[in-house]
């Protein structure tokens, strides 16, 4: 895990490579993300605060889980990594670069009441203003 925090540490998505990995982000989380919506035990989970959005583009655990909540975001988390892995080989990128800049787009999309991770790692609940977001995010 260390190795991978130094490769997204020196990693900066810049032009053409920025806007494609935007916009297939955009694309391809589409999907699994309006799914996720649908489902009560998530929206509920989201609202509850017992789950929100990690910089690292997958969701995660603001407080303990139950068993359900941890089989429900392990799920979800799966089809992320699919749908990263996807749209990852037409940018041209890797999956971490991928999955990082859709955590980007996913804590700036937190709607005020939610959770999300910031780039320490501290759990915050989305306020009126801008969440806290990493400085590689576009």
């Amino acid at each position: 895990m260390g190795n991978d925090k130094m490769r997204m540490t020196k990693w900066k998505p810049t032009g053409l490579a920025l806007a494609a990995i935007v916009t297939t982000a955009a694309v391809a989380f589409a999907v699994p993300s309006a799914m996720a919506q649908r489902d009560p035990a998530y929206a509920a989970a989201r609202a509850a605060g017992q789950i929100g959005e990690q910089p690292d583009g997958y969701l995660g655990f603001a407080t303990a889980p139950t068993p359900a909540i941890r089989a429900l975001v392990q799920d979800l988390n799966i089809k992320r990594k699919a749908a990263y892995t996807a749209s990852a080989q037409s940018t041209g990128s890797t999956v971490e670069q991928f999955a990082f800049t859709s955590g980007c787009n996913l804590i700036a999309q937190t709607k005020p009441g939610e959770k999300y991770q910031t780039p320490g790692g501290a759990w915050k609940t989305r306020d009126a203003g801008p969440p806290e977001r990493d400085a590689r995010c576009p």
